[in-house]
């Protein structure tokens, strides 16, 4: 597969990918141009891995963690129309979007590698040992980002919301 094809049929979905790793479409799009320029020098390798999706997001996330000690980068818009196109769409109920909205606000507020974790096991449905890999960290990591990240989405919903969702 060249790296033109490569691109051409997976580019929206890298975006995506990376728009859930970042929560900001946006810088999302700046990190994936970054990746695949970086990519294509390096293509007559990455073409004969086994994964070179894989590899790529690997990249992506390395860039986004890598990316958020840029002073510019420290900010996350919060608007609900930033991440409209890469959620499901939920009925319109004001409650619904109420907690939608809440847990996006959450889930942008965690430290990058928390957010990370977070998007690749509830997005990517990675297995821990998957995210080890590409994060380039110990399984024993993972899952330390992993239980704080949910502690602390958890700690800081009200009561009513935990509640409310453990009975969907």
């Amino acid at each position: 597969m060249t790296f033109e094809d490569f691109v051409s049929a997976r580019l929206t979905s890298l975006v995506r990918y990376a728009t859930v790793v970042t929560w900001d479409p946006r810088l999302a799009e700046d990190i994936t141009q970054n990746v695949l320029v970086r990519a294509q020098a390096r293509w007559s390798r990455i073409s004969r891995m086994d994964a070179p999706e894989q590899y790529v997001k690997r990249m992506l996330v390395n860039e986004f963690l890598s990316w958020r000690r840029r002073r510019a980068a420290r900010s996350v818009p919060l608007s609900g129309e930033t991440l409209a196109g890469f959620l499901p769409a939920a009925p319109d109920h004001a409650v619904q979007r109420d907690e939608r909205d809440a847990m996006i606000r959450l889930i942008a507020g965690l430290p990058p590698r928390q957010r990370a974790v977070i998007a690749l096991r509830f997005y990517e449905d990675l297995a821990v040992e998957q995210i080890a890999e590409i994060l380039g960290c110990r399984t024993v990591t993972v899952r330390t980002h992993l239980m704080r990240a949910l502690a602390a989405l958890q700690s800081a919903l009200p009561a009513a919301l935990v509640t409310t969702g453990e009975q969907r």
